[in-house]
């Protein structure tokens, strides 16, 4: 049984049918959202950061949300093998005491928790994040507007219920309750055109580096939102998933590939579309993208037969010990889709592309 299937877009098979894919091919890689299922792509993210990108010098944009952002900013680390080593077994074995009488943690408790983690993992590292060499990491988040402009026990739930009602009909109304804020290594531009949404860029720097990195994976009602990041527009900042799940996105790039590790072959757009299947079809903006992904008989074979996913985190309860085993031995088996993904790159084989 093959563990990856990879899948090009029409511009991409046409490229790798007359040039192959070298690394210096690559201009763009995505991080999507997606919490634990991210743990999947350790492998990957190794080897392509560890490995293969080092064998080119040509500038790349990463461009992430949520966990996507996360291990894109890792990757940008002087030590990139060991910090996401580091991140990896972090992730595995976070955990959150569960009060009595309670089936998960607080927002407030798990925001506290995991900015304190987040400011220890890459404290006096920002500025190898924030000026690597080739490496211009995009940080996308959601930015409240009107009613969501502040958290709050009633005006947050309101607001997203009408934020889903209102992009169910069609995604560019969710425009009206959030808008895109991309934090970006400073004098990079963005590598996507920005007409589906309101969007605003900001330079990373030292201050507003944590709190954007934690906004970005603040999920409604799980996390709290980062109020007023240093140096981007007031407001409440949350998971920058929910505009942008997977990164659907008009990539820019005119020539080159859009590289993207993903834990599955479908690019939804955003969070609230996760239900809408309509939406989750390729277009144009992926035609240059080749994507990565487990194949889904081989994610049979994992623990409970899928992904890690957040969801085992109320399936194992109080049994951390059970669930790190599982996410564990997840991770381990993903060492297939990086040994497999080696094996095509040095004899590249159409025939082994499936449409995007």
């Amino acid at each position: 049984m093959k563990a990856l299937r990879i899948h090009a877009g029409p511009l991409a098979r046409e490229h790798i049918a007359r040039h192959g894919l070298l690394p210096q091919h690559v201009r763009t890689i995505p991080g999507a959202a997606g919490g634990p299922k991210g743990l999947i792509l350790g492998p990957l993210d190794r080897f392509t950061f560890g490995e293969w990108l080092p064998r080119s010098t040509q500038p790349v944009d990463l461009v992430g949300a949520s966990i996507g952002a996360w291990r894109l900013a890792n990757a940008c680390l002087d030590d990139v093998t060991t910090a996401l080593e580091q991140f990896e077994h972090g992730y595995i074995h976070q955990h959150f005491d569960v009060p009595e009488g309670q089936k998960r943690a607080s927002a407030e408790q798990v925001s506290r928790q995991f900015g304190n983690d987040l400011r220890g993992f890459f404290a006096g590292r920002v500025g190898e994040v924030t000026h690597h060499p080739r490496f211009r990491l995009h940080v996308i988040t959601s930015r409240g507007r009107h009613i969501l402009g502040r958290e709050g026990p009633a005006r947050t739930p309101v607001g997203y219920l009408g934020a889903f009602v209102t992009n169910s009909v069609h995604r560019r109304s969710l425009g009206a309750w959030l808008e895109r804020v991309v934090f970006s290594s400073p004098g990079a531009a963005l590598p996507f055109a920005t007409r589906d949404f309101r969007t605003r860029q900001v330079a990373l720097d030292e201050a507003n580096f944590a709190p954007a990195l934690q906004a970005s994976c603040s999920i409604p009602f799980m996390l709290e939102a980062v109020h007023d990041i240093p140096g981007a527009p007031p407001g409440a900042y949350w998971d920058g998933g929910i505009t942008d799940y997977h990164l659907h996105l008009n990539y820019s790039n005119d020539d080159g590939i859009v590289l993207y590790p993903h834990f599955q072959k479908a690019v939804v757009p955003g969070w609230l579309d996760k239900g809408l299947k309509w939406r989750h079809k390729s277009t144009h903006f992926l035609d240059r993208m080749v994507l990565l992904a487990p194949d889904t008989d081989w994610v049979k074979t994992l623990p409970n037969g899928k992904l890690p996913d957040r969801n085992d985190f109320l399936r194992y309860g109080n049994d951390v010990q059970g669930r790190v085993a599982a996410w564990r031995k997840a991770a381990a088996e993903a060492h297939r889709l990086a040994d497999e993904w080696q094996e095509w790159l040095a004899r590249p084989d159409l025939a082994q592309v499936g449409a995007l």
